[in-house]
């Protein structure tokens, strides 16, 4: 109930409002983008406890230290060595069919930097899982964040990621100048 209404207060102080559908299947890919800023956790977390949805997400493991790696665990953080092959995609798609309930959070992107191209793993997971992906858009200029698409993949991942990319192509991330909407 805290977080909750910690998130409402949240949301009022920076303006920020909740868009898009709100109810859940209930297994799904989330890809959230565009990701530029520690800024970016923070109002996810707050749109996470708004809509009572608890994600689950993959963060580098260096950033699970003794205190803050506890609150990470507590809201849905999983710990990976990225310097290392840890073939995600199973690891993942076991996750949904081991449990009943199952909102994944990936941000494609993989960094706040700029990269040349988004990681499609998000892709391959929701076909190999066979759960429907949902495009989370955070957009700072309007202060909005919420599911902008749901769909299940086609398997051709050109096409797609063509659709995905339109989709993100006008959403405005917090730094612009780290944003690529270019996916492939």
């Amino acid at each position: 109930m805290m977080k909750y209404l910690l998130s409402i207060l949240f949301f009022k102080i920076f303006g920020w409002k909740v868009v898009g559908g709100k109810d859940y299947p209930d297994k799904c890919v989330v890809v959230c983008a565009p990701h530029t800023s520690n800024w970016d956790f923070f109002v996810g977390m707050g749109y996470a406890y708004l809509l009572k949805v608890r994600f689950k997400y993959l963060m580098k493991k260096e950033l699970f230290l003794p205190i803050l790696g506890k609150f990470f665990k507590l809201n849905g953080g999983i710990p990976v060595a990225r310097n290392q092959s840890n073939n995600l995609v199973d690891f993942v798609t076991d996750l949904f069919r081991n449990n009943e309930k199952l909102y994944f959070v990936i941000t494609p992107e993989g960094t706040r930097s700029w990269v040349k191209k988004w990681k499609t793993g998000f892709y391959y997971i929701s076909v190999k899982a066979k759960v429907p992906i949902l495009l989370l858009k955070i957009d700072y200029k309007l202060k909005e964040i919420g599911v902008i698409s749901e769909f299940y993949p086609s398997g051709n991942l050109k096409n797609d990621m063509k659709y995905i990319e339109q989709k993100y192509k006008s959403v405005n991330a917090k730094f612009p100048k780290l944003y690529n909407p270019i996916i492939l």
